[in-house]
């Protein structure tokens, strides 16, 4: 795990974070946003990142900003082996 350090003017540091949220969640939020709508990182990845547990988190997180999730083969894959596991 790597941890990153960040230096902001007070400033700024109060207008880049909603009343009442972490600075450092927003960062991280932001980062991890970015690297989803870029196609760097999965759902899969944005939800560990975040520490969501479920994909319904991610998914209205990611509804929350403004961007609606694919459907991709890895959710296909993910599903079908749930619904196996389901219905042994």
């Amino acid at each position: 795990m790597r941890q990153v350090t960040i230096v902001l003017p007070d400033e700024l540091s109060a207008a880049l974070a909603a009343p009442g949220q972490d600075l450092s969640r927003a960062a991280l939020e932001a980062l991890a946003l970015a690297a989803y709508r870029e196609r760097k990182i999965s759902a899969v990845h944005l939800r560990q990142l975040l520490g969501y547990e479920t994909r319904m988190e991610v998914d209205a997180f990611l509804k929350s900003h403004g961007i609606e999730r694919e459907y991709t083969l890895e959710d296909i894959e993910r599903d079908r082996e749930t619904h196996r596991q389901l219905v042994l």
